[in-house]
């Protein structure tokens, strides 16, 4: 059994989520990836929460770091994984792709955010690993 997330990273989650509320409540659905994006780094930004956006996250193979072309949309306080959609539908694929950077990471708590809804509260995958 896994022990149960810090509650210092919950608290990050919780701040990211309301960031992310406020930026849908703002622009609603219908846009580019790339302009929630932006909207929800300058949000965080705002907010005073450390963040990198489009980090390379390299794996290890053989021992050895190889940049394979991962990027993490908002890594948040390198606590949070953010991985943002607008897309018709979230597909298992976008689920793993989460859970595999993860993995990688070391982190344990994501949040998979799809702005293409009309209530963003049915958007939003927590994911644990």
């Amino acid at each position: 059994m896994h022990e149960p997330i810090p509650q210092d990273v919950e608290d990050i989650g919780s701040r990211v989520l309301d960031c992310a509320f406020k930026v849908h409540r703002e622009l609603g659905s219908g846009l580019f990836e790339s302009a929630y994006q932006a909207c929800l780094c300058h949000e965080l930004r705002k907010s005073g929460i450390a963040f990198e956006c489009e980090r390379a996250l390299a794996i290890t193979y053989g021992g050895e770091q190889i940049d394979a072309g991962y990027r993490l949309d908002i890594w948040v306080e390198r606590k949070v994984i953010l991985e943002l959609k607008a897309v018709e539908n979230v597909l298992p694929i976008h689920r793993a792709q989460l859970l595999t950077y993860l993995r990688l990471s070391g982190n344990r708590l994501g949040f998979l955010i799809n702005f293409n809804v009309t209530r963003l509260k049915d958007g939003i995958e927590r994911l644990v690993l």
